[in-house]
Parts: structure tokens; sequence; C-alpha cells
């Protein structure tokens, strides 16, 4: 009976364990308007199709764009507002996340070394953040402490040249930094130049080197915006915002050197003819679909990917409110999450393995001028 006994209580331990949900959190970037009061976090409710609200983070003005540390431990955004008086430009912040309920707890602030800063990103192992800086022209790497504090810059690159548009392309305007999967190699982005920029990364010095082929142009007057990297890393896919098209990519794996397999891969209806800039993109983690929102449309346009990188336009998915700008793809490819900068609402959607399309669920979650969505599963 004491072997039964203590076979029951095994069996209930370890059939609860295993039937534990580990929580999904949400965080959101935002500009300070309407009412905004900084980083907004939620608790995904993946059976009720519903975001709970867990926590408001007073931050520095506009916490537009967020990262999250691959140790998932931190959590870092930029900041239009300045981390002091003297500096001039945007801020960078950091903030520790609680391992148990997702909230957080503001570290440092730190210059961003550059005006009106847009973009984060972190390298796989953690040690750098790579800081664009739109208005200034101008990327920055910080280094990244263990206890999550941001330090002083370890490089930087000024860039200068202008494009074809002379409202929008009369000086550098860099958008993002994308690392590459084996952490070698840095594609940034500058939506005033046509260019994607092309860096050897050294994770144990911070340094940007240039390799062979220093940068790739796309379509002149596309503005180049943000990237996506194929799961299989052999393809990578770009917003050109100014003309709402796709721009598809080779990607060379040993020498990082980029070659445009499809350019200007239109992303609206032909019968569209009003504003638009897009925004974002993502592919999903079986690299047969490809997402990426408009606004002025205010859609999310869906392609099919084939199996050589080719891309083909599937439709459109209205996204029920004004200017998406930001969206993200959940850890298990069911939902896609969509922040309505302009109507102040993220919407959910379901995604459809088999076409791709999209169905909304649940309802719109009100956020003052969403801009940025980050998901951290817990431990």
């Amino acid at each position: 009976m004491r072997f039964l006994f203590t076979l029951i209580l095994n069996l209930v331990f370890i059939c609860s364990t295993y039937g534990q949900v580990k929580k999904e959190i949400l965080y959101v970037g935002t500009y300070s308007v309407r009412g905004s009061e900084g980083i907004y976090v939620f608790q995904i409710d993946r059976a009720k199709k519903i975001l709970k609200p867990l926590q408001t983070v007073p931050s520095l003005e506009s916490p537009t764009y967020l990262a999250i540390h691959p140790n998932s431990k931190f959590l870092y955004s930029v900041n239009r507002g300045k981390a002091n008086v003297e500096d001039n430009g945007g801020s960078v912040s950091s903030y520790a996340i609680d391992q148990k309920t997702g909230r957080l707890s503001g570290l440092n602030h730190r210059s961003s070394y550059g005006d009106a800063p847009c973009y984060i990103s972190i390298d796989k192992t953690g040690a750098h953040a790579f800081v664009c800086n739109y208005a200034g022209g101008n990327l920055v790497v910080l280094p990244l402490f263990q206890d999550g504090l941001v330090g002083i810059p370890t490089d930087a690159k000024k860039y200068a040249g202008k494009g074809v548009n002379e409202k929008r392309q009369a000086e550098p305007h860099i958008h993002s930094a994308t690392i590459s999967a084996d952490n070698k190699f840095l594609y940034v982005c500058d939506l005033g130049t046509d260019k994607i920029y092309i860096y050897q990364y050294d994770a144990a010095t911070g340094k940007l080197n240039v390799g062979p082929i220093a940068e790739l142009n796309v379509a002149p007057g596309s503005g180049p915006r943000h990237l996506t990297f194929h799961p299989n890393g052999k393809y990578m896919y770009l917003v050109e915002e100014m003309k709402s098209t796709v721009c598809a990519i080779e990607v060379d794996k040993v020498t990082g050197n980029l070659t445009i397999l499809q350019d200007t891969v239109r992303a609206l209806p032909e019968t569209f003819e009003g504003p638009n800039s897009s925004a974002d993109i993502h592919i999903n983690s079986k690299g047969n679909f490809l997402y990426m929102s408009n606004r002025g449309h205010n859609s999310i346009s869906i392609f099919a990917v084939g199996l050589d990188g080719t891309i083909t336009l599937v439709g459109q998915q209205d996204t029920g409110g004004k200017a998406p700008r930001n969206f993200i793809i959940d850890p298990k490819g069911e939902f896609i999450l969509v922040a309505n900068q302009d109507s102040d609402s993220i919407l959910m959607y379901k995604t459809d393995a088999k076409t791709g399309k999209l169905t909304v669920v649940g309802k719109p979650i009100k956020v003052p001028s969403p801009v940025c969505l980050k998901i951290l599963t817990l431990p």
C-alpha cells in the first residue's frame, strides 16, 4: 500500500508539472501621446484569446521600440526622451524582467548618441545592443553587462548621402540593424540612401568591420526599413517602405554578401492608389508565409514563400485600425498580434496554417499609440 501511495503521488506530481502552462507576456512600446504612460505589459491568455493587463511602466518620453535580451532577464527600449539634460538626442533604457510574473523594474538610462532613435536589437550572445538613430543618421553599438546595465559605445557608424526622393531622402535615415543567425554579420537598413550596409560583427569587442562587399543597393526611392530572415538563413526579406514593396534577397552564409532575388514585389492591390507606407515584416517559423504591415491601406499583406525563396502575393488582411506599425507572430505560430498606432489598439488574428490567411479573434485591446510588440515566454 505504501508503494502504491508513493506511486500515485509521483504520478500526480508529474501530471501537474507537465500540465502547467508557461506564462506568455506581451510588452508594448508606445509614443507618448494621447495619454500613453510608457511601456505596457500584458499576460497572454492563449485559451481565451485575450490579453490581461499586468503593468504600466512609466518611462522616458516615447519608449517606442523594444528588444528582449537572449537570457530573457532584461528588456531594453529606445526613447525619444533624453537620459540627461545635457544629451543631444534620445536614449536607451534597461529593465529587469521578473522571472515569475514578467513585470518590469527600471535599471538605467543611457544616451542613444544620436537623434530620434527608432530601433534596437541585440546580438545572439547578449553582449551588445545595436541602436539606430533615424534623424541622426548613425548606428551605435552599446555593451550590455551581466546585471542588465547599458554601457558606453564600443563602436559607431556615421552615414552620408541621399536618395532620389528629395522630401524623404535628403539625408541618411538608419532604420534597423539585424544580426544573422550565426551572429557573424550585421545588416543595417538606410531608408535615406536605399542601401543595406553589411558588417562583420566581432562579439568579443563589439566592433563592426566592413567585409569584401560593403553594401547592397536596392531600388531607388524604395526606402529600406526592416528585414526578416528565412528560417534556413539562405534568404532575407526587406520592407521597402516608400514603394510598399518587398525585396527578396539571397544570403551567402559564408561571406555575408547579399544578392537580390526578387526586386520590388508589390504588396498592395493593383486598384489601390491611396498613400501608403509599409512598416514591419515577419516570416513564420515554417518559412512558408511572409507578412508585412501597411500604413494607409491599413492591412497586413500575405505572401506565399517558395522553396527557392521567391514570394507570391496571396492577399491582404484588414487590421481593423489605422497605421498598423509593428506586429508579431506568437512563438507557436498560431496568432499574429497587430499594433494599430493611430487608432490606439492591438488586435489578435488566428493564422491558417494551409493558406497563411488571417481571421480576427477576440476584441481589440486599447493602448495609446502602440508602436512595438515583443513576446516573452517565461521559464
